[in-house]
C-alpha cells in the first residue's frame, strides 16, 4: 500500500485512512509488510543519530524500524501515526519544515510513486540530510511484476493506486544523484507473483536490485 502526497480533498489517505490501516493487520497485508520491513532492516542496520520518515502515512513502517518522526500531507493518517508514538507534521515531502541538515537519516516507503514532484521531494531529502546522511527507499518497481499488477488496478479505478505513478528503480537511482545522492547498496524482496492466492510468501531477500522483485530497498548516501 501506498501513501498519497497530497492535501487534496481528493486525497484517498485522507478520506480512507482506516480502510489504509486495517490492510496490514489482513492476512496477505501482514505477510507482505512484515517481508519489506525485514528488507528495509537489513540496509537500514542500527539506527544512528536522528531518523525521519517522510510520508509516514500511519506509522507502521516507523514504529517497526525504530523511527521516532514522520511527516505526511494527509492529517487522517498523521492522527493515527500519533497515537503509534510517532512524532508528526502535516507537511509535503517537496516542502518540509526543517532547517538544512537536520538528520542522520530519512527513510520513504512506497512513496515515491504518489509524490507531485518526485525530483523536488529528492532535493528536499538532500538540503535536510547531514553530511554522510542516508537516504533509504522502498519501492514497487514499476517494471516488476507487482508494479504492472497494481498499475492495472489504478486503471480500474482502486481508490489508492489510480493516483499513482511508478517508477523503476533505474530512474529513481537516475533522479537522485542529479540532486547529489549516491547510490551505495540494495536489497530485493517478493518474489511470488502478486495474484497467488494462499500459501505462505517467500521471505527470500537478495541483495541488490532484482528485476524480478516487487519490493526494492535503497540506500543513497549524501557525501
Amino acid at each position: 500500500m501506498t501513501k498519497k502526497n497530497s492535501q487534496s480533498q481528493d486525497n484517498p489517505f485522507e478520506n480512507l485512512a482506516n480502510r489504509y490501516d486495517k490492510w496490514f493487520d489482513s492476512p496477505r497485508g501482514k505477510e507482505i509488510f512484515s517481508l519489506e520491513v525485514a528488507c528495509l532492516q537489513q540496509l537500514i542496520g542500527n539506527l544512528k543519530g536522528r531518523w525521519l520518515e517522510v510520508g509516514v502515512g500511519t506509522g507502521r513502517f516507523a514504529k517497526a524500524l525504530g523511527i521516532k518522526e514522520g511527516i505526511d500531507p494527509a492529517q487522517a493518517v498523521l492522527k493515527i501515526a500519533a497515537d503509534r508514538g510517532i512524532k508528526v507534521n502535516l507537511a509535503r515531502a517537496e516542502d518540509t519544515p526543517y532547517p538544512a541538515e537536520t538528520f542522520d537519516g530519512l527513510l520513504m516507503v512506497v512513496t515515491i510513486c504518489f509524490l507531485d514532484n518526485p525530483a523536488e521531494a529528492l532535493g528536499e531529502c538532500y538540503r535536510i540530510l547531514k553530511r554522510q546522511g542516508r537516504l533509504i527507499i522502498g519501492l514497487v518497481p514499476a517494471d516488476s511484476p507487482w508494479g504492472r499488477f497494481y498499475a492495472e488496478k489504478g486503471r480500474d479505478n482502486h481508490p489508492f493506486y489510480s493516483a499513482a505513478k511508478f517508477y523503476t528503480s533505474q530512474e529513481v537511482i537516475e533522479l537522485a544523484d542529479k540532486v547529489g545522492l549516491t547510490f551505495y547498496a540494495a536489497r530485493s524482496c517478493l518474489f511470488d507473483a502478486p495474484d497467488k492466492i494462499g500459501g505462505d510468501l517467500s521471505k527470500e531477500i537478495r541483495t541488490g536490485i532484482d528485476p524480478s522483485a516487487g519490493f526494492v530497498a535503497m540506500d543513497f548516501r549524501k557525501v
